[in-house]
């Protein structure tokens, strides 16, 4: 008995690929873990306990009432817009299924910028009113965006399509018989939406909403420009302005439960989610035909919304970058510091992305190690990785404004994008076929030989997709880079938060425009593909 027993008692092997994946895991979550850490165990003396009787409590509730008012928008502006796209027919549907992806490639703080512009006493929209009514500014009242629901509309315009995209793939495959039983019953298109589809699409729509929503909590750019004193900005200003990383630690950790307590989410929603009747009977219902009236309103939405998250704030940065010129000559350093940094960035990233997927394919041990250290890098905050940093370059005696700072930047990024990198380059892997592995083996290759020569080409779309994604992500970072860059090493984010902190909107245009664009190209991408893969999909 105890021989039959003894081969599952025994201790995981750690073989070549368990200690690579290991070693990679510890690079990608030491920084978490340092933060967590020294937010359990570095006190914080009288600091820490100014902050707990005097603003704890309100860097906590803002941030979840920004959390909150950000699901009530993304909820508003997905579903909606992803359940019209996905079922029904009508003017601009096609051009919508793709356009409405487009606010993924500016960041949160470039259309905060933008909105303050737009809304400010002196912008575009209080003018006009001005001008039609002949009213002063002391005679009306206009909602300001420097507030909690201003931060979190700004957040939904940015995160909105991370939920329509999961919400558009739930719709395209509801049951079709389960709509049309619900429909022979009596039910009201009303009732099935709301009883029928949303039950079933709920996982999906959770899922996208998690993401969306523990990028709203990493968030420090819209925050800290809009005023909003979430957990982010506090974080920052107890290491960079009270000079107490050790009460940056401990609001660390709070907003590090905020983020693992949403990824818990979205890891749940996804699960359940995952299963889905493929079979006849479950195929999915086609598109149908709108009303004339009903499809222009249906329309007229899908346009405001539209304009309100992408179209109205990057032409008001090109009508003033185009009408004042300022900073086309102090743009370029801080253009190629931005592309040294995120190709540098997104290399390291892709090393450690090929060894957590290849050594999740190689053993259990590998595949859990490596998949809870790319989780907490992406759970965790940009601005809590850095901190973690922050704590390894003191301890290990390098200086923050040296080259080793940049060296540890590099590090971060890879650590916080880490995962982005790794789900693509999975699935991509996933796709190959186990002959081709078979083969390679009977012909002597060893594992290194397989992976250059087998896996990676058979992967490759999946490796550029995971690049371009890693590339685009790390020249948007900007709470890690302004932590532990070196003095006057500015990149583009860096240099956009500093003109617009500074009431210089005109000259922070420039930087914010030219991230938008470089986030444009590979979203247009994107969604142009997974467009195409929806209609085929549904042509099959």
């Amino acid at each position: 008995m105890q021989q039959r027993l003894a081969p599952r008692l025994l201790p995981i092997r750690l073989n070549t690929a368990a200690l690579t994946t290991l070693a990679a895991a510890l690079l990608i979550g030491a920084p978490v873990l340092v933060a967590l850490m020294t937010g359990l165990f570095g006190g914080g003396g009288d600091a820490w306990a100014h902050i707990v009787s005097t603003q704890l409590l309100g860097y906590t509730l803002t941030t979840l009432g920004v959390l909150f008012l950000t699901t009530v928008f993304i909820l508003l502006f997905a579903v909606p817009s992803a359940w019209f796209v996905s079922l029904f027919d009508f003017p601009g549907r096609g051009f919508f299924e793709w356009a409405l992806i487009l606010p993924l490639a500016a960041p949160g703080y470039v259309l905060a910028y933008a909105w303050a512009d737009i809304m400010d006493v002196a912008g575009p929209v209080q003018s006009f009113i001005r001008d039609m009514t002949g009213l002063s500014a002391r005679d009306y009242w206009f909602p300001g965006l420097y507030s909690v629901p201003g931060l979190s509309f700004v957040m939904a315009c940015a995160l909105f399509p991370y939920a329509y995209l999961t919400s558009r793939a739930a719709f395209s495959n509801l049951s079709l018989c389960t709509m049309e039983a619900a429909r022979s019953l009596g039910a009201s298109p009303r009732r099935i939406f709301f009883n029928v589809v949303i039950p079933s699409a709920r996982p999906a729509i959770f899922a996208g909403l998690a993401l969306a929503l523990m990028e709203t909590a990493a968030d420090y750019g819209a925050a800290s420009y809009l005023g909003v004193q979430t957990l982010s900005v506090g974080i920052f200003r107890a290491w960079h302005s009270f000079s107490e990383p050790a009460v940056a630690a401990r609001l660390a950790f709070l907003l590090i439960l905020i983020a693992f307590g949403l990824q818990l989410i979205e890891r749940q929603a996804r699960g359940r989610g995952g299963t889905q009747q493929t079979a006849t009977r479950w195929r999915t219902p086609k598109r149908r035909q709108l009303s004339r009236r009903a499809g222009w309103l249906v329309a007229a939405g899908c346009t405001a919304l539209l304009l309100l998250a992408f179209v109205f704030p990057v032409t008001r940065l090109i009508w003033v970058s185009l009408e004042t010129g300022i900073g086309q000559k102090s743009i370029w350093r801080p253009f190629l510091n931005s592309l040294t940094l995120a190709l540098a960035g997104s290399a390291l990233a892709f090393v450690f992305a090929v060894t957590v997927v290849i050594g999740a394919r190689q053993n259990r041990f590998s595949q859990i190690v490596g998949r809870l250290a790319a989780g907490a890098g992406y759970a965790a905050p940009g601005i809590v990785l850095a901190l973690g940093a922050l704590f390894i370059l003191s301890w290990t005696g390098f200086s923050v404004a040296g080259p080793a700072a940049l060296v540890f930047l590099v590090w971060i990024y890879a650590s916080r994008f880490t995962a982005a990198g790794a789900e693509p380059l999975s699935a991509a892997f996933s796709r190959a076929p186990a002959s081709l592995g078979n083969a390679a083996r009977s012909l002597g290759a060893n594992r290194f030989q397989r992976l250059v020569r087998v896996d990676l080409p058979v992967a490759m779309s999946g490796a550029a997709a995971a690049s371009i994604i890693l590339f685009v992500e790390m020249l948007k970072e900007l709470p890690a880079t302004l932590m532990l860059r070196p003095f006057n090493w500015d990149t583009l984010a860096v240099q956009a938060h500093a003109y617009a902190s500074d009431e210089r909107l005109a000259a922070a245009t420039l930087p914010s425009l030219l991230i938008t664009l470089a986030g444009l190209g590979p979203v247009i991408l994107l969604s142009l593909q997974l467009t195409k893969a929806g209609e085929s999909r549904a042509a099959g």
